[in-house]
């Protein structure tokens, strides 16, 4: 049981956590190196959250780490005596395919997919895994480019190309730090629309709605309330798009309703897809409303976020508020 009155800044920052996977449903391998920062004056030792990970390697400043110099529980990794500053770098696998607690990076039918919130990160590598530890990620994503065409990870893509075997590879670079519960990856078989977004200070920024092949004319009134709430927050709070490029991906095999992670919004299609012959006015207006929602979250929530999880109303209730004062500018206050 966790308490409020008990809460603790943590005694560790990752600054910067540069993240490598080579994807495949069955056994993905998880690459993490991170620039780790202490933050107490203690003498504490660095203890990191890992669940249903398979550990192959701890190096400590390029230093192996064998195991009678950290330990390793079913729920924590936890290494003594660090330096004040130093590169701990981690190598594990996962199998997405028996993940069916749905938390971490999961196989949803043809496609890899995660889900972080509130505290799935750690099912994916070892991670302080607490909304505040706020970090910068780099991420690469390999895997075969015949199976996964399709390779999403938050912020702006800044490489990508071929590689032997069949493979191929993203590089995906976030700027902004946020915390773990906020990281996203997809990873399959994904059609996809394209449209763009001038900004208030005049940037071009990239959209994208990817979805289930065959489902890619559905995504027009998407699209449409998407530009609608990024003009708005501009034009209501000033607030203006921070990346090159969003992403929203919307399949029938997400789990949850709908989730905000920072640039890459992954939602089940129920709450982005609609036709004239298949939907109503409500189905309609509900569409607009989730759209803008998990769009307002890049700030409220995303760019400004939570201490500690007892907080989850805050950034959820101002969200609501914007959402709903978003709704009424375009249809109705009453």
């Amino acid at each position: 049981m966790i308490y409020l009155k008990d809460y603790q800044r943590p005694d560790f920052i990752v600054k910067h956590i540069d993240l490598t996977f080579d994807l495949a449903f069955e056994l993905t391998l998880v690459h993490s190196v991170m620039q780790i920062q202490k933050e107490s004056k203690k003498n504490v030792p660095l203890v990191l959250n890992g669940e249903y990970l398979n550990l192959l390697e701890v190096k400590l400043n390029e230093n192996i780490l064998h195991s009678i110099e950290y330990e390793l529980s079913d729920k924590t990794l936890t290494i003594h005596n660090t330096p004040d500053n130093f590169i701990l770098s981690i190598k594990n696998t996962i199998n997405p395919a028996k993940n069916k607690a749905l938390e971490g990076l999961y196989k949803a039918d043809s496609i890899l997919c995660s889900q972080n919130e509130p505290e799935g990160f750690r099912r994916i590598t070892y991670f302080i895994d607490r909304p505040d530890n706020m970090s910068i990620y780099t991420v690469k994503m390999i895997a075969n480019k015949k199976d996964f065409p399709v390779l999403l990870s938050n912020g702006n893509l800044i490489e990508q190309g071929n590689l032997e075997d069949g493979k191929h590879y993203t590089k995906w670079e976030d700027p902004f730090a946020k915390p773990s519960y906020l990281f996203a990856i997809v990873a399959g078989k994904l059609g996809f629309v394209q449209d763009s977004f001038l900004s208030l200070e005049n940037k071009k920024i990239d959209l994208f709605i990817y979805c289930d092949i065959g489902d890619e004319n559905k995504c027009d009134y998407a699209m449409q309330s998407l530009k609608n709430a990024m003009k708005w927050d501009e034009e209501r709070f000033n607030l203006v798009y921070d990346l090159d490029r969003y992403m929203i991906v919307a399949t029938d095999s997400f789990n949850m309703g709908a989730m905000e992670n920072k640039g890459l919004n992954i939602f089940n299609s129920a709450y982005v897809l609609a036709s004239q012959n298949n939907a109503t006015d409500d189905n309609y207006k509900g569409i607009e409303s989730v759209i803008a929602h998990e769009y307002f979250h890049n700030y409220t929530g995303n760019k400004i976020t939570c201490q500690n999880w007892f907080e989850l109303t805050l950034k959820e209730g101002l969200t609501v508020f914007r959402d709903q004062e978003f709704s009424a500018d375009m249809n109705s206050k009453i």
